[in-house]
């Protein structure tokens, strides 16, 4: 390259912000972010908070499985040693002087007052999975209509019993979704105890049993798993409880995106 050549703008790289954490995190060596090939992690600093950003080829494709991954762990990595305000996936700035002059300098009150309000929390997810044939035997033991149905379609053709078989799974599904807003308003009420906060999320599958995230003092982690044991020996081979973390705090906190 001639001294009168230069990088073409489109090519120079741009920053990709994950999260925002206090001043002092120190990034460990070698961690890396999204991209192929994934470059270092490092942190921006305004004061007393910072931005946790890598640099991305500015026509680098974004939205990979790959990359949403790599976002979810830098995060949740994060979270199990400082607080860090996550940023939702495909936060780009220009250059290290946007990310401060665009979102560190105007939103540094919120968000220090943010990474305070999480300081010694951490998040986990509690999720609950249907086990199917027990629950389609505890619907079919509970519903007399359930019983009547399915004895209308027994040993009949598919065409000759269709609208006793779509009565049938209608009434499943409304069973479902009424057990599972029963069960998990008991998983929230299992952890509310040893929690600070607690927020029920949304079904993701139809067999699902409830999700919740829950936010607990980092040295409450041991006392999530004790108040979940009587509620998972008396579900045993109903419902598969799952429990995971320490999670990046997605549920409870709400930050600015660049350009918002």
């Amino acid at each position: 390259m001639t001294e009168t050549e230069s990088t073409p703008e489109a090519q120079k790289p741009v920053v990709y912000v994950y999260g925002m954490v206090p001043a002092d995190v120190e990034v460990n060596p070698g961690a890396t972010g999204i991209g192929s090939p994934p470059r270092p992690l490092d942190v921006v600093t305004y004061e007393d908070v910072a931005a946790l950003v890598s640099e991305i080829d500015a026509d680098a494709p974004l939205g990979t499985p790959a990359d949403l991954r790599a976002h979810a762990t830098v995060l949740d990595s994060t979270a199990a040693v400082a607080p860090v305000l996550p940023l939702r996936f495909g936060a780009v700035l220009t250059d290290t002087e946007a990310v401060v002059a665009e979102l560190l300098e105007p939103y540094r009150d919120e968000f220090r007052s943010a990474l305070d309000q999480l300081e010694g929390s951490v998040e986990y997810m509690v999720k609950g999975r249907y086990v199917e044939d027990a629950i389609l035997r505890e619907i079919l033991a509970d519903d007399p209509e359930a019983q009547r149905l399915r004895e209308a379609i027994r040993d009949k053709p598919e065409d000759a019993a269709r609208e006793e078989r779509l009565a049938l799974g209608e009434l499943i599904s409304n069973s479902v979704v009424a057990r599972r807003e029963r069960d998990t308003a008991r998983m929230a009420e299992a952890v509310d105890d040893i929690a600070t906060a607690v927020n029920v999320r949304e079904p993701t599958h139809e067999e699902d049993a409830g999700s919740v995230a829950v936010l607990l003092p980092a040295d409450r982690v041991d006392d999530l798993d004790r108040a979940l044991e009587p509620l998972i020996e008396e579900w045993e081979g109903r419902v598969e409880v799952t429990v995971s973390g320490p999670l990046a705090a997605y549920d409870f906190v709400k930050t600015r995106t660049p350009g918002s």
